[in-house]
């Protein structure tokens, strides 16, 4: 696990990345909701919504707590899985970047557990969660070089071009 884990970048849709895992800011209920986590429903299918939903019925029945991961099958996108975390929601009189940086540790080691060599992430919590990107960006690459893991190749997936020089200018 001693291994360099390379960071890059992507603009784009994460729904349409190729790699062992895509991460998915996911809400608490597992059961799909908007923005990424919406998304990666959407058209991953049914089989990541009945997974989610055998989750819910066994260990997660009150939700996947805030910072945790769980896996799922990817389904029809172009993955083995889907790792789904769920971020918390920013406030300006609580800190809450713990909970961030969980995200990202939790979701690494649930890739290690299977196997996963590249994973690509979101900016987790840095859509409706309201996250300001740059601190969103600076916790997510300082995270996950932080962490060790096996994982060869983490690739943050950003929506738009803000989102994409703000995790630029963390990685440099």
């Amino acid at each position: 696990m001693a291994k360099t884990t390379v960071i890059t970048l992507a603009l784009g849709d994460i729904t349409e990345e190729h790699a062992d895992a895509l991460v998915n800011a996911a809400n608490s209920s597992l059961l799909g909701g908007g923005g990424v986590d919406g998304a990666i429903h959407r058209r991953g299918g049914p089989a990541i919504l009945a997974e989610c939903r055998a989750l819910r019925a066994g260990h997660y029945g009150r939700g996947l707590p805030v910072g945790r991961a769980v896996a799922t099958t990817a389904g029809r996108l172009d993955a083995r899985w889907v790792i789904h975390t769920v971020g918390p929601r920013f406030s300006p009189e609580e800190d809450r970047s713990a909970l961030l940086a969980s995200c990202y540790r939790e979701s690494l080691k649930v890739a290690d557990e299977l196997g996963a060599r590249t994973v690509a992430f979101p900016a987790v919590s840095a859509g409706i969660y309201g996250w300001p990107m740059e601190d969103a960006a600076r916790i997510a690459v300082e995270t996950v070089r932080a962490t060790e893991t096996s994982v060869e190749e983490v690739r943050f997936v950003l929506f738009d071009d803000r989102a994409y020089e703000a995790f630029a200018r963390h990685i440099r």
